[in-house]
C-alpha cells in the first residue's frame, strides 16, 4: 500500500503578525507540526505496522524551514518526504494550496492508494484543503475520520464522527481521508527514527517542477483573500455565585440582575 500524508507547519505562538496583504508572517516564528496532521501520520504508521509492505510519503508546501515537520514525520515512521517550496506559492488560499499539493502528488509521487490529511489546520481552521485535494485528483474522500482499518484489498474501513455520534464507512481506493483527533495519541519520535530523519535527503520541488502556471498558485491563484485580520477582544470572566442551595443561588442571581438593570 502506498500512503501519502499531507502535513503542515504552523506557528506555535499567540504572537501572530500579518503582512499588508493579511497573510501570516511565518519567518522567524517558532513552528510545530499541525496537531491534526500528527494524528494523520500516526494513523498511517499504524496501517504500516499491520501491513509491512506499506510505504509512507510525507509532503508539505512551505518555506525551507518546513523541512522540520517532514523530518518529524520521518522520525515518527514515514519512509520518505518531499518539500514543495517556491516564493510564488506564498499567500495561497486553500484552493491554490490544494491545487499545488495535488499537482505534486500527481507528478512527483505518482501512483498511490491513500492520502491522509488532518481535518483542520490550527492557523486557518477551514477544513477545506483535504477535500479540495480529492476534488483536484477526482478521487473519493471521507472527512471527520477517527480511525482507519486496512486489511488488504481495494478498500478501507473507517470510523468517522457525525452529529449523532459515530459512523462506520467503507471507501474504495484510491481516496483521501481527513483525520480528527483520534482515541489514541500520536507517538513521539524515536531515537532511531530521529537518526533516520537526519540522514534522509528531502527533495524540493518548485513551480516549474510541478508544471503549473504562476496564475495557478499563491496569491494569483487564490480566489479568496483575507479582508481583515484581528484578535478578538478578551472577555471578562464571569462571577461564580456561592450559595448553600440552588434556590438561594437563584435568588442571588435574580437580585444581581435587578441591580444591574438587566431584569426588571
Amino acid at each position: 500500500m502506498k500512503i501519502v500524508v499531507c502535513v503542515k507547519q504552523v506557528p506555535d505562538t499567540a504572537d501572530i503578525k500579518w503582512t499588508e496583504n493579511n497573510t501570516m508572517v511565518r519567518e522567524g516564528v517558532e513552528s510545530i507540526m499541525n496537531p491534526f496532521d500528527e494524528y494523520a501520520v500516526e494513523t498511517a504508521v499504524r496501517i504500516k505496522e499491520s501491513n509491512p509492505d506499506t510505504t509512507i510519503t510525507a509532503i508539505t508546501m512551505g518555506p525551507l524551514q518546513a523541512k522540520d515537520v517532514l523530518k518529524r514525520a520521518i522520525a515518527m515512521g514515514a519512509d520518505e518526504a518531499m518539500l514543495i517550496s517556491d516564493k510564488k506559492f506564498a499567500g495561497a488560499d486553500t484552493q491554490a494550496t490544494s491545487r499545488t499539493l495535488a499537482a505534486a502528488i500527481r507528478n512527483k509521487v505518482g501512483e498511490f492508494d491513500l492520502i491522509i490529511c488532518g481535518m483542520y489546520a490550527i492557523d486557518g481552521d477551514t477544513a477545506q484543503t483535504g477535500p479540495s485535494i480529492a476534488e483536484h485528483l477526482k478521487i473519493a474522500q471521507v472527512t471527520y475520520a477517527k480511525e482507519i482499518e486496512y486489511t488488504g484489498g481495494q478498500s478501507i474501513l473507517l470510523k468517522r464522527e457525525v452529529d449523532e455520534g459515530s459512523q462506520k464507512a467503507e471507501m474504495m481506493l484510491p481516496g483521501v481521508v481527513c483525520m480528527l483527533k483520534c482515541d489514541y495519541e500520536p507517538r513521539k519520535p524515536s531515537i532511531k527514527g530521529t537518526m533516520k530523519a537526519n540522514k534522509t535527503q528531502i527533495p524540493e520541488y518548485n513551480l516549474e517542477d510541478l508544471g503549473l502556471e504562476h496564475s495557478d498558485v499563491g496569491i494569483k491563484g487564490s480566489p479568496t483573500f483575507v479582508s481583515k485580520a484581528f484578535r478578538p477582544e478578551a472577555r471578562e470572566s464571569g462571577e461564580i455565585i456561592q450559595a448553600a442551595s440552588a434556590r438561594e443561588a437563584a435568588e442571588q442571581l435574580i437580585e444581581k440582575l435587578k441591580r444591574d438593570k438587566i431584569l426588571a
